[in-house]
């Protein structure tokens, strides 16, 4: 697998959490960005997913999140 390689800051609470929890799962902390990234990007997709069906879902009747739920339990 092809990988490629980004710089970032961090301010430092930043670093000293990302250290922490590297420490604490055993992972390295490159291991622990890239999940956190992987994370926050897949979660920006649903966002941007869910802005652009909420038009259609509402014209259905489905406002919320409860809305959704009730109907497929």
């Amino acid at each position: 697998m092809k990988t490629a390689t980004i710089t970032i800051r961090l301010d430092k609470d930043l670093e000293k959490l990302l250290t922490a929890i590297s420490r604490q799962s055993g992972k390295n902390r490159s291991e622990i960005a890239r999940e956190a990234l992987r994370r926050q990007l897949r979660i920006s997709q649903f966002e941007s997913l869910r802005k652009r069906i909420m038009p259609f879902a509402e014209a259905r009747g489905f406002l919320a999140d409860e809305d959704v739920f009730s109907r497929v339990s």
